[in-house]
């Protein structure tokens, strides 16, 4: 086994620990601000979109992809009703599910390095490296995480919407 072998071994776990923290630290009490959640929809509904469009010629891909986003639809819809949400004179704040979103995120990063062992094991061998959109598991998970987080996201600007009107009411 050579010594970059080694270190890659050694760090994987020290990468997907320095990951977890860093989700886990994001799934906490949160003051909601307007411009991240429309600035989420977007990104996350970009990250369904840019390899769904690239995907035309696999329909097993693509259908990975609609399936992941239907299951992140779902899990950030059911999300949403166990986030709590306060109003508070200070401003507006949720807290979200931190086990499902910490879940959620996890399974793509842990797809990604996944991906990323494959590349380095296929160095020097006559196998060509995976792209992203080649696997419908790849595919699936993206999808998951990213209609998880843009259906999030638009539970957000909603509630705040809805916060709106009821001042304007006032």
């Amino acid at each position: 086994m050579s010594l970059t072998t080694l270190a890659l071994i050694a760090l994987v776990p020290l990468l997907v620990w320095r990951i977890y923290s860093r989700i886990k630290n994001q799934m906490t009490r949160q003051r909601s601000i307007v411009s991240r959640h429309y600035t989420g929809l977007l990104v996350f509904a970009a990250l369904v979109l840019v390899p769904g469009t690239q995907l035309g010629d696999r329909p097993f891909q693509l259908a990975a992809l609609a399936a992941g986003s239907l299951a992140g639809i779902a899990l950030g819809t059911y999300g949403l009703s166990r986030t709590r949400f306060e109003d508070t004179p200070e401003g507006y704040f949720f807290t979200p599910p931190s086990r499902m979103g910490i879940l959620v995120a996890m399974l793509l990063v842990a797809r990604v390095i996944y991906l990323g062992i494959e590349i380095y094991m296929n160095q020097g061998s006559n196998h060509a490296n995976p792209r992203f959109t080649d696997s419908p598991i790849t595919m699936s998970c993206l999808g998951m995480t990213a209609a998880y987080f843009a259906t999030f996201s638009a539970g957000l600007m909603r509630w705040r919407q809805r916060k709106r009107k009821e001042i304007g009411k006032l």
